[in-house]
């Protein structure tokens, strides 16, 4: 098996987003669109990844400080293409004999299976270059591929150096690209801006492979929903979209029960287990755990740090914030429970709420298994029920009065 790495281009700056934030740190349904890619290319096996960053780099870094042992960061002084920004890692990889992928971090709906098909089809064909492609109603934006009359692949026209009969080629370039390392970095030496924005583009690495004779392999192996990129706040929702579908039909394969997938948005980071219900216009945010044989909505939000055992109801307007409630809870309306551990079969009454933030600092409610807090009640923290106490309607509740319950 040979060994692989992958480049991912991450440096450029994005007028059309409007934005302070690189764009790669923008988030699909709670995660930064870099992420996406990086999992995809951990999944396929590749060994390092070089992330080519320039714009907002620090910022880049930051974000991925925890989760950055296999990747070196690279940077791209000057944004001067696609061809710069890979020639860019040549100091790393100029020894590397192996297969280097080559990626935009601006696409958070690659899958890893397309990457496995890509690799598959460059070891088989035994080609210097493979790049998987996709077939769009409307390939208005991407780099067209050109083939000969026997399909094979002769080249990639940008789309702003397109000749009329080439912008009608529906089959494009979403930038999946496998190269033999020696061969991509040999090929860029004789890589040159000759074309309308003055760039040096990494497709014509493609072209020079092919007049130099090597193999060169297009594959038609990325689904259209793959092939969007991110350029705008519209594309960025449609990407959001496309990930909410996914994540809504990959938990309910599993066994979860959404009732209104299009009034329902879960975070890509979100656990949700066997046989829970979500009711419409339920929002989960952050890294959440459900567990199972539960009911959360309508109208639920949970947040960041939640964490729910087993059959528990969560009813309208009920809010969830870095709380854990134990098996069998109940809080089925117009409750905020904020940084609390709530224990097993506890009931928490209509319009409840915890006081977690006295103007200075969050603090934490404890609440016992069997404890039964009444409507209206303000558990106001740092506070702790002991197991099996009756709270009444309407009562606020601190430390100094516990013992009068």
């Amino acid at each position: 098996m040979a060994e692989r790495v992958a480049i991912l281009l991450a440096a450029g700056v994005s007028s059309r987003m409007n934005t302070h934030l690189p764009k790669v740190l923008h988030e699909v349904t709670g995660r930064p669109m870099l992420a996406y890619v990086l999992d995809a290319c951990r999944s396929v096996g590749v060994d390092r990844i070089y992330v080519v960053v320039g714009f907002g780099a620090d910022q880049v870094k930051e974000r991925f400080a925890e989760d950055a042992a296999d990747i070196v960061w690279v940077q791209q002084p000057k944004q001067l293409g696609t061809a710069h920004a890979v020639k860019c890692c040549q100091e790393h990889l100029r020894d590397f004999a192996g297969q280097t992928l080559v990626l935009c971090g601006d696409g958070p709906l690659i899958r890893a299976k397309t990457l496995q098909t890509l690799i598959e089809k460059h070891e088989a064909e035994h080609s210097a270059a493979t790049l998987a492609t996709a077939v769009l109603d409307d390939p208005t934006g991407y780099g067209r591929i050109i083939r000969d009359a026997y399909g094979n692949m002769q080249g990639i026209i940008e789309d702003s150096d397109c000749t009329p009969a080439q912008r009608a080629v529906k089959e494009v370039n979403p930038s999946y690209y496998l190269f033999n390392n020696q061969v991509l970095f040999r090929a860029l030496e004789n890589v040159k801006p000759d074309n309308v924005k003055q760039e040096y583009y990494l497709t014509d690495a493609l072209s020079v492979l092919i007049a130099t004779g090597h193999k060169v392999v297009a594959i038609t192996a990325v689904r259209p929903e793959e092939a969007v990129g991110v350029n705008s706040r519209a594309q960025l929702s449609v990407a959001s979209k496309i990930m909410q579908h996914r994540i809504q039909q990959e938990l309910m394969e599993h066994g979860v029960t959404i009732v209104d997938p299009d009034n329902t948005w879960i975070d890509a980071r979100a656990r949700i287990g066997q046989d829970t219900v979500i009711e419409p216009f339920v929002y989960i945010h952050g890294e959440v755990k459900i567990g199972r044989d539960c009911r959360i909505g309508p109208f639920a939000y949970l947040r960041h740090g939640t964490v729910i055992g087993d059959d528990v109801v969560l009813g309208v307007f009920t809010e969830l914030k870095n709380t854990s409630l134990a098996d069998g809870v109940r809080a089925r309306h117009h409750s905020y429970l904020g940084d609390a551990v709530i224990g097993r079969n506890v009931n928490v009454g209509a319009g409840s709420i915890t006081a977690n933030f006295d103007g200075q600092s969050i603090n934490r409610t404890t609440v016992g298994d069997d404890c039964y807090i009444g409507s209206g009640t303000v558990l106001i923290a740092p506070l702790v029920l002991p197991p099996g106490a009756n709270v009444g309607a309407g009562l606020v509740v601190s430390q100094r009065n516990v013992e009068d319950l």
